[in-house]
């Protein structure tokens, strides 16, 4: 579980909801001091939120782009459903459609509609995938970051599983309980676990169940990427538990993609170490 900073946004960012053709979305929206000359799409992964990014926020907008992280359908502020199929990876990307079709991305040099930059980590990552295999029109880059090719580690299918039976059977606050006994947290941070808490409650269980379930069969579409003409950034820390970061290094190459390892980090390397994370995507961004 990814653990934030903070819950509380820096100045140059504003909670809102973003209304979609498709429903509406709990959104972090941040923005720079002066004309944004692009504008990037975050998506939290398996159990996280868009306060996951809150570190990156003022980096990249003193870079000079808007950043507009999301809570996806039936996670932490966004509404969801019980019902499992509104959860699959297909409903999801055509959500990210409606959000980059919706944030109104600045026009391109050329007098077309602007394309957004679009970032996934870690379960996000291979939604946002999927997002680019229905139409890559709207997007100008892709990030997967901490993300990778095909299901996750036999290790963290049996977790997934071990959490998917539980939510089965106990309410949220009771597997919230059991987590903590199993794993309890090393610091104090985020007021204290408090925060994290409230998060974990407001996600739906079905939307954890359905997204578990694709972790553990998410088949390999790197050769189907790699077919589109859509520049990819492959960031991570330099230890991962859930993809081994040769994984990563072996994507990148199939997908002739810039490839970033961040030092001192592990699976978040956008909450454990921001600033390196930050000038990565800044330097990627520019380049394009």
């Amino acid at each position: 579980m990814s653990r934030p900073p903070t819950f509380t946004p820096p100045p140059c960012a504003r909670a809102r909801v973003l209304r979609t053709a498709r429903g509406d979305f709990a959104v972090l929206d941040a923005a720079p001091r002066t004309e944004a000359h692009a504008t990037a799409l975050l998506l939290p992964g398996y159990t996280g939120s868009k306060e996951d990014f809150i570190a990156l926020l003022e980096p990249l907008t003193d870079a000079g782009y808007r950043v507009v992280s999301v809570d996806g359908r039936g996670q932490y502020e966004t509404g969801g459903t019980d019902r499992q199929q509104a959860y699959s990876q297909e409903e999801l990307a055509r959500d990210v459609l409606a959000q980059a079709a919706a944030l109104g991305a600045p026009a391109g040099p050329d007098g077309t509609a602007g394309r957004v930059h679009l970032l996934g980590h870690s379960l996000g990552g291979q939604i946002a995938r999927a997002a680019v295999l229905l139409d890559v029109a709207p997007f100008r880059s892709l990030t997967l970051m901490s993300s990778g090719p095909a299901e996750v580690v036999a290790a963290q299918r049996d977790k997934v599983k071990m959490l998917s039976d539980a939510l089965s059977v106990l309410s949220m606050a009771e597997v919230w309980d059991a987590m903590q006994a199993l794993d309890p947290p090393q610091d104090a941070d985020t007021g204290g676990g408090e925060e994290l808490r409230r998060r974990w409650l407001l996600h739906h269980p079905a939307q954890l169940i359905a997204t578990g379930a694709q972790l553990a069969a998410e088949p390999d579409r790197v050769d189907e990427l790699a077919a589109l003409a859509l520049p990819v950034h492959v960031i991570s820390g330099e230890r991962d538990d859930v993809w081994p970061v040769e994984r990563f290094d072996a994507m990148a190459r199939r997908l002739g993609a810039r490839r970033t390892t961040v030092g001192g980090a592990e699976h978040s390397p956008n909450t454990a170490r921001p600033q390196e994370t930050a000038a990565a995507l800044i330097s990627f961004w520019d380049s394009l």
